[in-house]
């Protein structure tokens, strides 16, 4: 499911429980980091596995706002599907 509006992050992740969160640091709002901290805030995020992602090397900051991973974009879908596999299952 792709949330296009920031703001609707939080109540879709409330509504849905969905096993994993991809978010992009950059969206059309602005900066998704405070989000990050949001949901990290929030019940339905605290212990959601969220993986960043940027084009630009901002892993330090997003997992010190509490992402479990980051991944530098460009990537290639086989390196995510890995980190993702490897959140999902344990």
């Amino acid at each position: 499911m792709i949330v296009p509006d920031p703001g609707d992050v939080v109540p879709t992740v409330r509504q849905t429980e969905p096993a994993l969160l991809l978010m992009d640091v950059h969206s059309g709002s602005g900066d998704t980091v405070g989000l990050l901290q949001e949901l990290r805030a929030d019940q339905a995020g605290e212990t959601l596995p969220i993986v960043m992602t940027s084009g630009m090397d901002r892993s330090a900051e997003c997992l010190a706002a509490g992402a479990d991973d980051f991944i530098l974009k460009p990537f290639r879908p086989a390196e995510l599907l890995a980190m993702v596999e490897g959140m999902i299952e344990g």
